[in-house]
């Protein structure tokens, strides 16, 4: 196996602060169904320590790294206060350089066009959604089910294909407006910057309407900016820390130009970046101190709307239980506000699952570069997610969303139970128009 001169590069100096103790062992998802040390929190540190010193290759080094989930619950469970996040971070970016330099020139330049190019271009997005919206409207996805022509494509995708949402209309698209103001108040109640995100914005479009509807329900002046874009997340994951920081400063440079409130997320994993991207400037004249002001304006929707008056009036006769995203739990410690949206909302009987903090094993695409491993995370947290008895579950992140449905169909439980973002859920109860009025089982 071939060393690189990189090694020096990883994050060397948090790797110490790791004492070995194992605390992070029952926390961590991977190690639970994969029963190996190094693929535990302590064990990849230790790994990464080791590769620092140039007594590991970074090839040796790939695989567990490419394994972690990324949930930080270990640094939850740290009495020691380890930084994790940052040695996973650092080890993506030194094992991206070295996977970079050996890569071919084809498959570097698609990468190049997909980080690059795709996610950070909502015009390239919106014209995939609209061809998702095609597929769906026009009878082809139904005649590729009858027609068992879906086979073709690899489990990972043909999974996916199938719990992918409604995707709304083009003419549906463009109707939506850049500002919204509150519906009752004469004074707005905040004002507030609504980011749509990447994925969120193509394939969720609809939860990111009711989310701004339901804002201006609660008493809030919501705008939506077209300067916006991708938050980075997934370059992050991908150890791609140059682009990660380019399209900080675009947001940055884009929302601190307006005099709002708050910065409002709907998307446990955008809102993990978005109040880490300090991070990324540590040091930097230029951009720390404006990277900060973005990060203290940032929340999730769950905490502003938990300061709003919304008016849930629809009863909704359900049992529910609430899946925690991971990012939004471990990274924007955001826990008893969706919580208490959810207990607020007549008629909801709240069943909070058995080790409700294990990850659903979505974790950015990790649910799809790591299929087999991902749905193992899966088939470990259905249990929990069944005990409850629950015939709707909730989420705040568009991966456990489509993950928790991937769940639903694994598992023999009936009746099915229903997968919906807590703004669907929470929209159903203020009479909002929803697509899933008439699922959801209420008064």
């Amino acid at each position: 196996m071939s060393q690189s001169n990189n090694h020096h590069k990883l994050p060397y100096d948090e790797t110490v602060q790791c004492v070995q103790c194992g605390y992070c062992l029952p926390a961590c998802p991977t190690y639970m169904t994969m029963e190996k040390e190094t693929h535990s929190p302590r064990g990849r540190i230790n790994l990464v320590k080791l590769a620092a010193k140039g007594h590991l290759t970074l090839d040796e080094l790939q695989q567990p790294i490419d394994m972690c989930l990324g949930c930080r619950a270990c640094e939850t469970a740290c009495p020691s206060g380890v930084e994790y996040g940052k040695i996973l971070e650092g080890a993506r970016d030194v094992l991206e350089e070295h996977k970079a330099s050996r890569m071919s020139k084809p498959l570097r330049f698609a990468q190049n066009v997909i980080f690059q190019k795709f996610f950070p271009d909502s015009k390239k997005l919106r014209a995939a959604a609209d061809l998702i919206w095609l597929y769906q409207a026009s009878g082809l996805k139904s005649l590729a089910h009858k027609s068992k022509v879906i086979r073709i494509l690899p489990d990972n995708l043909r999974a996916f294909e199938e719990v992918l949402p409604k995707v709304i209309s083009p003419l549906e698209r463009r109707k939506r407006p850049e500002v919204l103001k509150p519906s009752s108040a004469t004074i707005p109640r905040f004002k507030v910057a609504f980011f749509t995100g990447c994925i969120m914005d193509a394939i969720f479009e609809k939860i990111n309407r009711l989310s701004m509807e339901l804002l201006a329900l609660g008493g809030c002046e919501v705008l939506v900016i077209p300067e916006q874009t991708c938050c980075g997340a997934l370059h992050a994951h991908a150890g791609r820390r140059d682009d990660t920081r380019m399209l900080a400063k675009r947001n940055i440079a884009a929302f601190e130009q307006l005099d709002v409130d708050f910065i409002v997320n709907n998307a446990g994993g955008c809102g993990a970046q978005l109040v880490e991207y300090h991070h990324l400037f540590a040091g930097d004249e230029q951009w720390e101190a404006r990277a900060k002001a973005f990060v203290d304006k940032t929340l999730d929707i769950t905490q502003v709307l938990v300061r709003c008056e919304l008016p849930l009036l629809k009863p909704i006769s359900a049992t529910v239980t609430y899946q925690r995203s991971c990012h939004m739990t471990n990274v924007q410690k955001v826990t008893m506000e969706p919580v208490e949206l959810i207990r607020s909302i007549p008629g909801v009987n709240l069943r909070e699952m058995a080790n409700p903090n294990m990850c659903c094993g979505s974790a950015g695409i990790y649910n799809v570069v790591n299929y087999k491993e991902s749905m193992e995370v899966l088939d470990a947290k259905m249990p929990f997610v069944n005990e409850t008895l629950a015939s709707i579950i909730v989420t705040t992140n568009p991966g456990c969303l489509l993950q928790m449905k991937l769940g639903v169909q694994r598992v023999e439980y009936s009746p099915k139970a229903r997968v919906v973002h807590l703004v669907e859920l929470l929209a159903e109860s203020a009479g909002l128009k929803t697509d899933q009025g008439s699922s959801i089982d209420s008064k």
